[in-house]
């Protein structure tokens, strides 16, 4: 199938996208995931394989577009919300429930 990525033409399949990913371990995910075999892979890392371009040449969108037309299944990365931080005690609680933070000073502090 002909696609265009980074105003350039190519020729791609998805024996041929299989092939160029085999053996490559997917980076870090953030953003659009491409879903080659079990593995999850960031839609820049790719389109870099794929393309033999560098990744500011294109967006995440025309490998996605690309990657869509060949069968291949798209995602967005779920963001990972930061685990709160244990209270230690009632004061400490009580300030989170309110939204303030703690600025509680223990005796002999200035």
């Amino acid at each position: 199938m002909r696609c265009v990525i980074a105003r350039f033409p190519f020729d791609l399949t998805k024996n041929g996208v299989l092939e160029s990913m085999k053996g490559i371990k997917p980076e870090a995910a953030l953003g659009d995931l491409v879903v080659i075999g079990r593995r999850h892979y960031p839609a820049k890392q790719v389109g870099q394989i794929i393309t033999r371009q560098d990744r500011r040449d294109f967006s995440c969108a025309e490998v996605v577009r690309a990657m869509v037309q060949l069968g291949f299944t798209c995602r967005t990365a779920p963001t990972a919300l930061p685990a709160p931080a244990p209270l230690d005690d009632s004061y400490q609680r009580a300030s989170a429930l309110l939204g303030t933070p703690p600025t509680r000073l223990r005796y002999g502090q200035v």
